[in-house]
């Protein structure tokens, strides 16, 4: 089914966690927000849009990262009945688009409930101080050739770096919902 993300709540002050990557090591939200910010995308590996962006959003987030934002994926999905999300899957899926970022379980949903996340792929960009500022799409390409896109999550994460506040104009990103538990 697809989703779009609502509108940022600008200033919304995102909730501390600590969630385990595949290999079973702990990632604290609060100790990853970097000088200019900190970006967390809720991902998954069987959803088109991602794997359509796979490669575009490890380029864009190995650039944050070396200017100074922290970077982290969330897996919500329920990948007992999606095992296409599985763990061992989310680490091939990583390797394959070359993800520098953690990407990590959230094996109870209670992440990904307690920020409303709707779909995959839904974009947080932070400020410093741990407040939303952007609730968009990566780019304006989608599925179609990136060559001369809009860059849209690293101009906006450029911006909350700049002024400590996203751009005002945001494009809701779309995606596959995400798989919760019945």
């Amino acid at each position: 089914m697809l989703l779009n993300t609502p509108i940022c709540e600008f200033g919304w002050k995102a909730p501390d966690f600590t969630l385990k990557d595949a290999d079973g090591q702990g990632f604290t939200m609060s100790e990853h927000i970097g000088e200019n910010g900190l970006l967390i995308a809720f991902i998954c590996n069987h959803c088109p849009y991602v794997q359509a962006i796979g490669d575009r959003l490890a380029a864009d987030t190995k650039l944050l990262m070396s200017e100074g934002f922290g970077v982290l994926a969330v897996m919500s999905n329920d990948y007992k009945s999606v095992p296409a999300d599985s763990p061992p899957k989310m680490k091939e899926f990583a390797e394959l688009y070359g993800f520098e970022f953690p990407y990590l379980i959230d094996e109870d949903q209670s992440v990904g409930k307690t920020y409303g996340a709707v779909c995959t792929p839904d974009f947080f960009g932070l400020n410093n101080k741990g407040e939303l500022q952007y609730r968009g799409r990566l780019d304006d390409a989608g599925f179609n050739d990136p060559t001369g896109r809009t860059p849209e999550l690293l101009n906006a994460m450029h911006l909350i770096a700049e002024t400590g506040s996203g751009p005002k104009k945001q494009v809701p990103s779309m995606g596959c919902s995400i798989k919760w538990t019945s």
